[in-house]
């Protein structure tokens, strides 16, 4: 199945996840540059779900923006899953979302000794769920590592909303508190 068609099908289970719940999202997105929030503001099952989106591309943003560590982001030119945590607790914290999603990796070109294909996913809940995933999606063009990269988001969304809905809501102040 090409990336794209598996975008179409996984922002369907998306949006099917999501039906009926008030939860809202943020994303912080390094290596796709704000094509997830993109994706979700066009589509209009999904774009109600978008609280914001933050596209931390440079190390400085990423501490700047989502407060991630310094020390972190020097490591390994800020793709590890360290940073990726570190984003989706900062844009967490940065929004009234109550899940966020978060996206870092080498795309290419390949520079150095990266590894191109290598890409970082994290997402939190307010509720202290934190699940970091690590895909080797190798050197397979720059634009389809990127539509790889945002169909493991959206797997990943899925995912977490689905844990969500097992759980019991809280207010959104008390949700505040578990961040």
């Amino acid at each position: 199945m090409s990336a794209q068609r598996e975008i179409e099908r996984l922002s369907a289970r998306l949006a099917q996840a999501l039906a009926g719940t008030q939860l809202r999202w943020s994303t912080a997105e390094s290596c796709t540059g704000g094509q997830l929030a993109a994706l979700m503001a066009r589509d209009g099952a999904l774009g109600s779900h978008l609280e914001r989106g933050f596209v931390a591309y440079s190390m400085d943003a990423k501490c700047e923006l989502l407060g991630v560590d310094r020390s972190d982001v020097t490591r390994c030119e800020a793709v590890n899953p360290e940073v990726a945590e570190a984003m989706a607790a900062g844009a967490l914290a940065q929004s009234q979302a109550d899940l966020s999603i978060a996206l870092t990796g080498f795309c290419g070109p390949q520079q150095a000794s990266e590894e191109v294909g290598l890409v970082y996913l994290a997402c939190a809940a307010c509720a202290g769920r934190r699940v970091v995933q690590e895909c080797h999606f190798g050197d397979i063009g720059r634009g389809v590592v990127l539509d790889h990269a945002v169909a493991a988001a959206l797997a990943l969304m899925s995912e977490a909303v689905e844990a969500e809905r097992t759980t019991p809501v809280l207010a959104a102040a008390q949700r505040r508190a578990w961040v």
